[in-house]
């Protein structure tokens, strides 16, 4: 295997970040991150307790006065140089999260940092655009305005698909808008969020503004979620996991916010360009090794091209190199762990029972053995309400269907209980137009699946959850919306004063 991110001493001081401060967990528990391309444990830690997250909930409620008070410039000024410093580090987070994740080097270089980096200085421009609305007189007596305030100390929770760019779209939002922030990254893949929070107090952002505290979710997630002092969550991951985040955020009644599973439809119509629907299909399901919610999952394609693409799509995922991550010629790297891996082997042995795998459906063996890989798999003849087509499997496999009519597309596209993101291929301007309308999805692409950038919103319908990462639009999550309204007559008796005084007045 190639040349890997050395943990042990980069960490030496712990996986948690409080205060400004690496530190070890107190929990007396330990957890290793493991290689997924060979097997073997590169950085053993120690787990976060329920005091450790008290006492990074007490450094960010300590540091949320200084920083909400702070001028939208002086906040900006420090993102800039915060995307300054992750640009100068690129390589090493590249590197780290491709250690960690078993993510392809290619991936990390060219998406998962420069992805970041774009981010952190979109927030940073954003930052001095946190308006309300201007200021009128709508009652004729009364002049109002609407300010936008930071809400205080939030409570996020990260996956392990893509740990870098989800720490991201937590933390630049919050500390972008005056908030400060205790972050949760998964137990597997906790090193780029604490080389983003190092990054940040490099930056200038004052200790306590951005805390990381790497645990269990059933004692940190949950201490977290709950705490009396966090007044909003962010959660992205599993649907069952977000229903009891959600349990837990309303006894306290908190703001919550929540990203949550995909099934993704991949519609292609009749006069769509094959050769480009294929390649798109199977890039966009074999990204991260499909580990990515919005990766293209179901393919609904309409009669008349069906056995085509399904041949050539086949074809395609037959020439994917699978391959060290390390290495700048590998397409596709293994899955997060072998217990993931197992999971995903799972859905598709039981899938042989009553559909066909057209190709793949096994883990590689040879040099490869040791790791958590699994071949691209492409899967037919499944029925709509089969477990492959229902539920989220969150690896490279894709399930091929067809369909007759365009209203049949898009009902059986939209016949999931997700709605994170969704595509439509198609020449017709107005097929691909209904397309977008109809399929009720956070995020539709037209002749194209996976890209996005941060000007724009991400965010589901249905059991994929609610409220916006990216964009402008994600301050709606992290920023109290105040009405202000002064009066304009300066008399003492006013006329609606009749409800309470009658002819007293």
């Amino acid at each position: 295997m190639g040349n890997r991110f050395q943990v042990t001493d980069r960490f030496a001081d712990g996986a948690q970040y409080i205060g400004g401060k690496l530190r070890a967990g107190t929990s007396g528990r330990t957890h290793s991150v493991v290689d997924p391309a060979t097997g073997e444990s590169v950085y053993t830690y120690e787990l976060a307790s329920t005091a450790d997250v008290d006492e990074a909930v007490a450094a960010a409620k300590a540091a949320f006065p200084g920083w909400a008070g702070a001028t939208p410039g002086e906040r900006s000024d420090a993102l800039h140089r915060l995307a300054g410093i992750l640009a100068e580090r690129a390589e090493d987070f590249a590197r780290a999260e491709s250690l960690q994740c078993g993510k392809p080097i290619r991936l990390t270089t060219e998406f998962d940092v420069p992805g970041t980096i774009d981010n952190t200085a979109f927030f940073a421009g954003a930052a001095r655009h946190l308006q309300g609305q201007s200021a009128g007189e709508y009652s004729g007596d009364h002049t109002s305005y609407v300010r936008r305030e930071p809400i205080g100390v939030v409570g996020s929770i990260a996956p392990w698909n893509y740990p870098l760019q989800m720490a991201a779209w937590k933390i630049l939002p919050a500390i972008a808008a005056g908030n400060t922030i205790v972050l949760k990254p998964a137990e597997l893949t906790p090193l780029t969020s604490l080389m983003f929070a190092e990054a940040a107090k490099d930056a200038g952002i004052p200790d306590g503004v951005v805390n990381v505290v790497t645990g269990g979710g059933r004692e940190a997630g949950e201490h977290l979620v709950g705490h009396p002092d966090v007044v909003m969550t962010s959660f992205t991951g599993s649907t069952a996991v977000g229903k009891r985040v959600a349990e837990v955020a309303t006894a306290t009644v908190k703001r919550l916010h929540l990203e949550l599973g995909g099934k993704a439809p991949f519609v292609v119509f009749d006069d769509a360009d094959l050769e480009a629907a294929a390649h798109g299909a199977v890039a966009a399901s074999l990204i991260n090794s499909g580990q990515d919610c919005t990766a293209a999952t179901r393919a609904y394609v309409q009669r008349p091209l069906f056995d085509a693409f399904v041949a050539r799509v086949a074809e395609l995922m037959e020439t994917v190199r699978l391959g060290d991550p390390a290495d700048p010629a590998t397409d596709l790297g293994p899955l997060v762990s072998h217990v993931h891996r197992d999971r995903v082997a799972g859905f598709v042995e039981r899938a042989r029972g009553y559909a066909t795998v057209v190709t793949g459906g096994e883990a590689p063996g040879d040099e490869l053995a040791n790791g958590a890989y699994y071949r691209p798999t492409l899967i037919t003849g499944a029925a709509q309400d089969s477990e492959v087509v229902q539920s989220e499997i969150f690896g490279p496999v894709l399930v091929a269907l067809p369909f007759d009519t365009d209203d049949e597309g898009i009902q059986l596209a939209n016949d999931t209980p997700y709605g994170l993101a969704a595509s439509a291929w198609s020449r017709d301007v107005y097929r691909a137009n209904r397309a977008t309308r109809e399929i009720k999805a956070g995020c539709v692409w037209v002749n194209d699946h996976i890209p996005i950038i941060s000007e724009m919103p991400h965010g589901g319908y249905k059991a994929s959850g609610y409220g916006k990462d990216m964009s402008a639009y994600s301050f709606e999550e992290y920023t109290q919306v105040k009405h202000v309204m002064f009066d304009n007559t300066a008399v003492a008796a006013k006329d609606w004063h009749r409800t309470i005084f009658g002819d007293r007045l």
